[in-house]
């Protein structure tokens, strides 16, 4: 019986021996794994280098799309920035033309038709003042004894006057011109000033 024992253990160790983790001639399957595992890199080589390919085709790809980008945004602002006025030039043309038709007119009109011309411009001015006024120009307020804003005002002279106090404006000379909030030109004013006594 020992004898039968002994042949089942060694029968035991031999299968044990051929199913372990380390032993290449066999899988759990019972087939041979690749012969070459040489080939198996390669081909895992391959297949990175067919991936990095295919990163760098995309990364190429979206720099062209970052640039084409950036020369479509360049040319939209020097677009925007070439025909920013085109609004505003428009609504002009119909001034323009009134004042044409007026000079037409007096070149025309008997030396004392003198009213009909102020008349004429009169209201060419008025529609030029709605045209900016619609298109965010504002005047800056100038008014005599009004405070003087070194902000908003130009002094371009000091006077003596008993009329007014001193440092506020005398007298008005040019006027002044906002868009929305931005200064385009100040009002230049003359600033009281007591007189010596």
């Amino acid at each position: 019986m020992s004898s039968e024992m002994t042949q089942l253990d060694e029968g035991a160790n031999s299968d044990a021996a051929e199913n372990e983790p380390g032993n290449l001639s066999t899988t759990a399957a019972g087939t041979a794994p690749s012969a070459d595992p040489a080939a198996a890199a390669r081909e895992e080589i391959e297949a990175l280098k067919a991936k990095a390919q295919e990163n760098w085709d995309r990364y190429l790809r979206q720099v062209a799309e970052l640039d084409n980008y950036k020369k479509r945004a360049a040319r939209e602002r020097l677009d925007a920035l070439r025909y920013a006025n085109e609004a505003l030039l428009e609504k002009l043309i119909p001034v323009l033309d009134n004042f044409e038709m007026a000079v037409s007119a007096a070149n025309q009109a008997p030396s004392d038709s003198v009213d009909s011309l102020r008349s004429g411009i009169s209201m060419i001015l008025s529609q030029l003042k709605g045209v900016m006024t619609e298109s965010g120009l504002e005047e800056v307020p100038a008014v005599v004894g009004g405070a003087f804003d070194p902000n908003l005002h130009e002094a371009v002279s000091q006077q003596d006057s008993d009329e007014v106090d001193e440092g506020r404006i005398l007298a008005a000379i040019r006027r002044g011109y906002k868009l929305k909030d931005r200064l385009l030109r100040p009002a230049t004013v003359v600033v009281a000033r007591k007189p010596a006594s």
